[in-house]
């Protein structure tokens, strides 16, 4: 869950006739969801740099499977190509992963396509399709710790996360929608007529077909978001990339597209906060999975009458803060998930000091092998610098002033995207008039990164388009179609 590896795309067909679309390079909805019980964990007062000089950890787990799954089968791709996938502690090869592109791609949709018009899955009852969600459940359960040792290896966060929130957590979404198959339903209406009006909601495609394309986005994944036979995309990335894959759904079959994409959030201590706790939300807000989750708490607005304590206080959060191998206990940072985007935040680092923002502590990489980077704290950030614009997606808190609510929300607001925001505030007051005057899709109060398979998630503006989670992300799979039927002689209308 959270980050994946940029130029990789995996394609998950959960509807048989719509293909879901992932990039590896940003969080999904796991990296989230992890949030919730992770926040809970407490602070090491070891040193940062503690364990990333020490040997790496061999993984519990070995990689049996790296074939396309297609039809119910692993196969080697078309072309026979592969790609390797690098372990980021050290970037040596894990192993090499077949590369799919258009033909694969193909292959996958038509299988997808068939199920939809050939298969059982249609004509189920919905308690039975419900049955089929849960085993899948189940064998995500029974298989846990090796899915998440998998996990980790591959992208870097701690294996204690991975094992014990994100993987559970996909399994609790999985149940928690078998649990709404067989409670979807339609409405009746008047009409002003002699007419008994009834609405279905019938499914874009079949949920209960699953095809797996790894592959490149120029290939693999244009291929998909393009392809005239999927009717359906879901994609979670950057917003340059999800202006690709919309433009692409556009120009083909105009296939509808739900988008969760990049973030700058505000997190807001307000006058009134409890500087302690508050410090210690904001730098989870911020560091949780290596900075890499869309909705990080990345813009810390503070209240200028507790500024310098709650600078202090932050700063020595980052420097306590057990950075090293992922599969080592009591870990709380492993590496970032790649070369990319290890070298990406280093130069967003360095911009920020050419802007004159201060480094308090960290700016450089740990260690000399792997993507590690010291948790980095700024203070005397100003809202043009790049840092405090641009999603980084790594460990770097931007900790900025502020002296009254008008200013935070013009301030909070001034940015392309609005995926969430935190307030920090015993003042009910407060919270209301933020809550509601904050452009974003989730606001936090005295909280952070809290999900649940219940509760909606998404953006305003460029942060992305729909809903994932709860019952408001089942209306991105559904068709609407309203049906008259006339009456003859009706007792009532």
């Amino acid at each position: 869950m959270a980050a994946r590896r940029i130029p990789l795309l995996l394609s998950r067909s959960f509807t048989s006739s719509s293909p879901t679309l992932f990039s590896r390079g940003r969080d999904s909805s796991l990296c989230r969801a992890a949030a919730a019980a992770a926040a809970s964990c407490g602070y090491s007062t070891a040193s940062s740099a503690a364990a990333a000089a020490e040997d790496p950890i061999t993984p519990p787990v070995k990689v049996d499977y790296t074939q396309l799954l297609i039809n119910g089968q692993f196969v080697d791709s078309a072309s026979g190509k592969t790609f390797p996938t690098l372990d980021p502690r050290t970037g040596d090869v894990i192993t090499h992963v077949a590369e799919g592109e258009a033909e694969d791609v193909n292959r996958a949709v038509s299988a997808a396509r068939k199920a939809f018009d050939e298969g059982p899955w249609p004509r189920m009852t919905a308690y039975e399709r419900s049955k089929i969600i849960l085993r899948f459940a189940d064998l995500l359960e029974r298989h846990n710790d090796e899915i998440a040792a998998l996990e980790t290896w591959d992208n870097g966060k701690p294996f204690e996360q991975s094992a014990q929130t994100e993987v559970p957590m996909t399994t609790r979404l999985f149940r928690y929608y078998a649990g709404w198959a067989d409670k979807i339903q339609g409405l009746t209406a008047p009409a002003d007529g002699p007419y008994h009006v009834q609405t279905l909601h019938e499914p874009i495609g079949v949920a209960g077909v699953l095809n797996i394309v790894s592959g490149y986005g120029p290939t693999a994944g244009a291929a998909l978001a393009s392809h005239m036979e999927v009717d359906k995309l879901a994609f979670t990335g950057s917003t340059t990339t999800g202006k690709i894959v919309l433009q692409l759904a556009a120009k083909s079959n105009l296939k509808p597209v739900t988008l969760e994409l990049g973030g700058k959030s505000p997190f807001i201590v307000c006058e009134d906060a409890d500087v302690d706790k508050a410090a210690e939300l904001a730098h989870y807000a911020l560091f949780f999975n290596q900075g890499q989750c869309c909705c990080a708490g990345s813009r810390t607005f503070v209240h200028e009458s507790v500024y310098d304590q709650f600078v202090e206080k932050a700063n020595a959060l980052a420097m306590k803060r057990v950075v090293g191998d992922p599969f080592k206990g009591g870990i709380q940072q492993g590496p970032q998930i790649d070369s990319e985007q290890f070298e990406k935040i280093l130069k967003y680092i360095r911009s920020g000091v050419d802007g004159g923002a201060k480094l308090e502590t960290g700016g450089e990489r740990l260690g000399a092998k792997g993507y590690y980077i010291k948790p980095t704290v700024f203070t005397g950030v100003k809202d043009d610098m790049l840092i405090a614009k641009d999603e980084i997606f790594g460990p770097v808190q931007s900790i900025l002033k502020y002296k009254d609510l008008d200013e935070v929300i013009q301030r909070s607001n001034a940015s392309q995207y609005g995926l969430a925001a935190g307030v920090f505030t015993h003042n009910l007051d407060t919270a209301n008039t933020l809550m509601r005057a904050l452009r974003v899709g989730s606001v936090w109060i005295n909280c952070f990164d809290v999900f649940d398979a219940a509760i909606p998630f998404g953006g305003y503006k460029q942060s992305g388009q729909g809903r994932e989670k709860g019952s408001y992300s089942l209306s991105n799979y559904l068709q609407v179609k309203a049906v008259v039927t006339a009456l003859k002689n009706p007792a009532w209308l």
